[in-house]
């Protein structure tokens, strides 16, 4: 192999060489070390990390709490399978995961490895309670790469491509948009017009919806709009669950998006900021609803996996005492204002928007339709790795930059990485 290589080089090499192609990535960095909101490579070029291992970081990479949690869990118990023999962190997860999101009613909570995995175990969750066959997605949504995970998911590419056939009974209404003229009411008439021509809501054993679309483009639904819908399911029987895969603990300034909107989901999806980088995901949901599948029905053998416990104990307990709600919204009112201030400088800046810190800019063409510019957010995604900064793209047509910085971000590196983006911004011609 060429010596003149450098070791990002020679690794990405071996890389496409030993990995297959349908695993993208969004940067050509292999990484050697982290700590909070920074990143070296195997070259030790230094990064700002706003991508946080896709919003999985939300109390930074490699916190020392969930370093000790995991190094004393592995020294204890590494692996039972919960199916072979109960352990305390399963059990401790789950209480408190019922307690933050069911409040004073009767929640129960079962443990998987990924958050696809839990999307789909929250569909036959709903479809044993209801004896219904049918769900209700949005366009936009990304609810997982599982077969079942892609139908749900309310984008053809790169997720759907040539995967088919996809399962039946997988129904996708819109999302509401108003930067791109779809109103709450526009997406509430579209949700009865899918009931008047598509599939009756006796039939509907759920609605699947992010209170913030993730992958989508991170858009928040209105309030009104999660109210409506919570109203509607009540009225109808139907399961509502909330994909807080990505929205969840904390991100959104408050511990779930939903909670934004003041109502109460039947069914929680949770993963990736759960257990602060270890894989670990879950349902959580009314009792009644859980209970509906009979031993068997759900598990996994990884599924809740103690050392992933142990280290989601110990990021439950840096919400609980270090007051991380806080110090994101903090962060969320810097960025924001920052990326405000870059929008009235760079025209191509369609829209700032997000909830908490959970924001992304949209790039657009200078055209009176706003089209979206995907070549020009690719460019500044690339300019922001060359300042220092990473960064990913996401929205249905892949021109939105999505920030995903850890709460313990501090204000220094914000503004840091305002400059960087700023530098990024001006490189790529917006």
């Amino acid at each position: 192999m060429n010596s003149a290589l450098t070791e990002n080089q020679r690794l990405l090499a071996l890389r496409e060489q030993h990995v297959p192609r349908g695993i993208a990535t969004a940067h050509p960095v292999v990484a050697a070390r982290a700590h909070g909101a920074e990143l070296w490579d195997v070259d030790n070029k230094r990064y700002l990390d706003f991508v946080g291992g896709i919003g999985v970081l939300n109390v930074g990479h490699n916190h020392p709490a969930v370093v000790e949690a995991v190094r004393q869990q592995v020294g204890k118990v590494s692996h039972v399978s919960f199916q072979v023999a109960a352990y305390e962190t399963y059990i401790d997860v789950a209480a408190r995961l019922n307690t933050l999101i069911g409040g004073d009613e009767h929640y129960k909570s079962v443990l998987f490895t990924s958050g696809a995995e839990a999307v789909e175990n929250a569909i036959k969750i709903a479809r044993s309670y209801t004896n219904r066959p049918a769900v209700i997605s949005f366009r936009g949504g990304f609810h997982g790469r599982t077969l079942l995970g892609v139908t749900l998911t309310g984008m053809s590419q790169p997720y759907k491509q040539n995967f088919g056939p996809f399962p039946a009974e997988i129904y996708h209404a819109s999302y509401p948009n108003a930067y791109r003229g779809i109103s709450s009411d526009d997406a509430l008439a579209q949700l009865h017009e899918l009931f008047a021509s598509d599939v009756a809501p006796d039939r509907v054993a759920a609605i699947l919806i992010e209170p913030v679309q993730g992958d989508g483009g991170f858009l928040a639904a209105p309030v009104e709009f999660l109210q409506a819908l919570r109203a509607l399911c009540t009225q109808h029987g139907i399961v509502l669950i909330a994909d807080e895969i990505q929205a969840g603990f904390g991100r959104t300034g408050k511990m779930f998006g939903f909670q934004h909107a003041g109502i109460q989901p039947d069914l929680v999806t949770v993963a990736k900021s759960l257990a602060g980088g270890m894989p670990l995901s879950g349902v959580v949901g009314r009792a009644e609803m859980m209970d509906a599948p009979t031993p068997g029905g759900l598990g996994g053998t990884y599924g809740g996996n103690a050392v992933a416990c142990a280290a989601a104990l110990a990021v439950l307990d840096l919400f609980e005492h270090e007051d991380l709600l806080a110090q994101g919204e903090q962060r969320a009112v810097q960025l924001r204002e920052g990326l405000l201030a870059l929008q009235k400088r760079y025209p191509r800046i369609g829209e700032v928007r997000g909830l908490g810190f959970m924001l992304a800019i949209e790039m657009i063409k200078d055209d009176a339709a706003h089209s979206p510019d995907v070549d020009l957010t690719q460019r500044i995604i690339d300019e922001a790795r060359n300042a220092g900064l990473l960064v990913i793209k996401c929205g249905l047509y892949r021109n939105v930059v999505r920030f995903l910085a850890p709460l313990v971000t501090t204000a220094e590196q914000v503004a840091e990485a305002l400059q960087m983006l700023d530098k990024a911004l001006a490189k790529a011609g917006a």
